[in-house]
């Protein structure tokens, strides 16, 4: 079996519900409030661990889930497309792909605009300051305009690791002694 099926799959899935309430939302004329609500989607995935579990867990209920993510979407004020494509995940226990459906809704908002999505991964949370001369930097040599996701990873210990597409740019101490680890096991 090959290792990457299953995430090919539930990249599938996120892709084609993406697509759907991206297209919903384009249609109605609601891709800004779809931005908004992706990036508080987002941000409540990262901050509780129980909305992961709720999405994630096979002893949970499509009822029960279903309750779940209709309150979230309207606590959270979420677009009409969005709220109905989530209860639709949840009737069809396709909740544990939505870590997907938030990063391809991401890339086709961006795409729409004309932007790049950019993940950074840092030691230390940027500082706004730090944030925007980042964009302006990755603006120059991508040629479009950088929405930075930013994470924290102190194991990094310093630097960064920055994903532009395809293209990976690694500065962390991290790597660095990792790098520096094996050249000492090859003099040696």
């Amino acid at each position: 079996m090959d290792v990457s099926e299953p995430a090919s799959i539930s990249s599938g899935i996120a892709e084609r519900y993406a697509t759907a309430i991206f297209e919903l939302s384009q249609e109605t004329g609601e891709l800004a409030a779809l931005e908004s609500g992706v990036d508080a989607l987002a941000a409540a995935l990262d901050a509780s661990a129980d909305l992961r579990e709720v999405i994630s867990s096979p002893v949970i209920g499509r009822e029960d889930q279903a309750r779940a993510i209709e309150a979230l979407a309207a606590e959270m004020g979420l677009t009409a497309a969005l709220s109905k494509g989530l209860a639709l995940m949840a009737q069809k226990r396709r909740l544990f792909v939505l870590p997907q459906l938030v990063a391809q809704l991401r890339a086709l908002i961006a795409e729409e605009k004309g932007e790049v999505n950019a993940e950074v991964t840092s030691a230390k949370a940027l500082t706004k300051a730090q944030s925007d001369k980042l964009a302006k930097t990755l603006k120059a040599r991508v040629g479009k305009d950088v929405k930075i996701n930013a994470t924290v990873d102190e194991s990094l210990i310093g630097g960064l690791i920055v994903k532009v597409g395809s293209k990976m740019i690694d500065t962390s101490i991290r790597s660095r002694l990792s790098s520096l680890q094996n050249s000492m096991k090859e003099v040696g």
